[in-house]
């Protein structure tokens, strides 16, 4: 049987903590900034964990 591959997507947009936590960035920070205010505009741009619901189709992904 082949190894699995690594999903490119995936790659570039989830990481893995060292304990084993899946991190991304939100969504909606990239562009049409000045009308949304700095708490939400703060809120969108930290780093946050992966839902435990998509947890296992992210691990699946990123090959294991």
């Amino acid at each position: 049987m082949p190894k699995m591959k690594t999903h490119s997507g995936a790659k570039k947009r989830l990481r893995r903590t060292a304990t084993g936590k899946i991190m991304h960035k939100r969504a909606n920070f990239r562009h049409i900034l000045e009308k949304k205010s700095s708490t939400r505009k703060r809120r969108l741009a930290a780093i946050t964990t992966v839902s435990e619901a998509d947890h296992p189709r992210a691990r699946k992904l990123l090959g294991g």
